[in-house]
């Protein structure tokens, strides 16, 4: 059995798809692993209100930049791999982002102006938004780089980018420093990961006279825009939709809130990394088979993929609630001594994020990607609205974070009505899958409040992975006894 998934793992390491894959995975694990540090640092060695402050403009910064791109990352990399002249596209497409990104600079200094009277918000707001620009830059060279396959790089300026970030906190350890002059030196550091992006990235690629020569007129973006905007939303929406709960948290609760809202995402973005990555990795497979007709075979690695992420799901929510107690407290410091119930409560959301994130990758490779932006889009209207509604009565983080869950729920409800209508769900399989996550999760608290968390959490994950590799083994057995007896005959 060792021997075959052996043999397996060498199969698709010769996939220049899955090595492609696995650089993108393990690029953003270790960005998300010391950009977590980088947060724990901050954290611990400045003040609640500091740390806020700067939380406040990281959040509006990184609400426009996913904007700012307007998500034709995807057209790009067809584009490139379809176009001879590929030089002229990303000449093209580099003004492009140039362009946009100077101007959701500036839409980012109005809005922190527009809502904030602080002064330090405000020039916060003003030096992180530079930030826009540059990363606009970089996500044309990092989508160049998915079409030549070459993820390596990014992964390597990546992780170079991010120890820098962590280091520049270790000194600080040593030499304090304001949080405007910290901000200035992330900034700094961004501009050299960006020149490290252009001089590897665009290296025998492009120079300036095309840079220079290509241009691109207003009505060739807007009809660019027009043809794609259903993949700005999508690609967007993830992101707009965890952002926006921080600023309105910044408008109506404590500063306080703000720094316990953020930890509990910055834990949370780092366990999402995975269904996300591994989506993206399963995307081309699943358009295979739907362009080739085979229904059985889609229907078939869906199902199997699903059982994945759903126990994937379980086990890092059950995690949190065993270790979160004092785990954060631990990793932030005493003074967040409050944010492990709140950390709880966001990853409730962690039950059905994987596989919602497997669902809209099944929706697009359906050639639904229109349904699964209208999906987006209802769910940001809940969790906005319910936001906005619940902390004007109840002046609690709690609200936000049920408010997350129950848009979630609706997002999750609304694929499976559409899987479900095209066949590759039945109504039973939906049951069965919301019954068994209540069940377990209702189970395991029970528990909980018996035996000790750490004991019961070892024990109960190694029953499932006894369950789990006992079952793999027995269909392999009877799969080859099938294929053996079919030979015979």
């Amino acid at each position: 059995m060792i021997l075959y998934y052996f043999k397996k793992i060498t199969s698709l390491w010769q996939s220049s798809l899955m090595r492609n894959s696995f650089w993108g995975l393990a690029s953003n694990i270790s960005q998300a692993l010391l950009i977590s540090l980088f947060y724990v640092m901050l954290a611990r060695k400045y003040s609640a209100t500091d740390f806020s402050y700067f939380l406040i403009a990281i959040s509006i910064y990184q609400f426009l930049t996913t904007i700012s791109n307007l998500g034709l990352g995807q057209w790009f990399t067809r584009e490139v791999a379809n176009t001879g002249n590929t030089e002229k596209i990303i000449s093209k497409f580099l003004k492009l982002q140039l362009y946009c990104g100077a101007g959701f600079y500036l839409f980012n200094v109005l809005i922190a102006f527009a809502l904030y009277d602080n002064h330090e918000i405000r020039l916060l707001a003003a030096l992180a938004g530079i930030n826009i620009v540059f990363d606009n830059l970089i996500y044309v060279i990092k989508c160049l780089n998915i079409a030549g396959a070459a993820q390596h790089i990014t992964f390597k300026i990546v992780v170079a980018d991010s120890i820098l970030k962590f280091l520049m906190v270790l000194l600080f350890c040593f030499f304090p420093m304001s949080i405007i002059a910290l901000s200035f030196g992330l900034i700094c550091i961004r501009f050299l990961t960006l020149n490290l992006f252009l001089k590897f990235g665009l290296r025998q690629r492009l120079d300036t006279r095309s840079l220079l020569i290509n241009k691109i007129p207003i009505k060739e973006v807007a009809r660019i825009v027009i043809n794609n905007w259903p993949f700005l939303v999508i690609g967007s929406a993830s992101v707009v939709y965890w952002r926006i709960g921080n600023i309105i948290i910044s408008k109506m609760l404590s500063l306080f809130d703000v720094a316990i809202y953020e930890i509990s995402f910055r834990i949370f973005s780092f366990f999402q990394i995975v269904p996300l990555i591994l989506s993206a990795t399963l995307f081309p497979h699943f358009v295979s088979l739907y362009n080739a007709g085979n229904t059985s075979q889609f229907t078939a690695c869906y199902k199997k993929y699903l059982h994945f992420f759903l126990i994937y799901g379980l086990f890092i929510y059950t995690f949190i609630y065993s270790f979160s107690g004092w785990m954060v407290p631990f990793l932030f410091g005493q003074q967040y001594a409050a944010a492990p119930i709140y950390t709880e409560q966001m990853f409730l959301t962690m039950l059905l994020f994987p596989t919602g994130m497997l669902q809209a990758t099944v929706l697009i490779s359906m050639k639904l990607e229109k349904v699964d932006m209208i999906i987006n889009i209802i769910s940001l209207i809940i969790v906005v609205s319910s936001i906005l509604v619940g902390l004007s009565f109840i002046h609690s983080l709690t609200v936000v974070n049920i408010s997350i869950f129950i848009s979630f729920l609706i997002f999750h409800i609304c694929q499976d009505y559409i899987l479900v209508k095209k066949g590759i769900l039945t109504i039973r399989g939906v049951m069965n899958f919301y019954s068994a996550t209540v069940l377990f999760i209702a189970g395991y608290a029970y528990l909980t409040s018996k035996y000790m968390a750490v004991t019961l959490f070892g024990i109960v994950w190694a029953l499932v992975a006894v369950v789990l590799t006992i079952t793999r083994w027995i269909k392999t057995v009877r799969s080859q006894s099938a294929i053996a007896d079919t030979h015979t005959l």
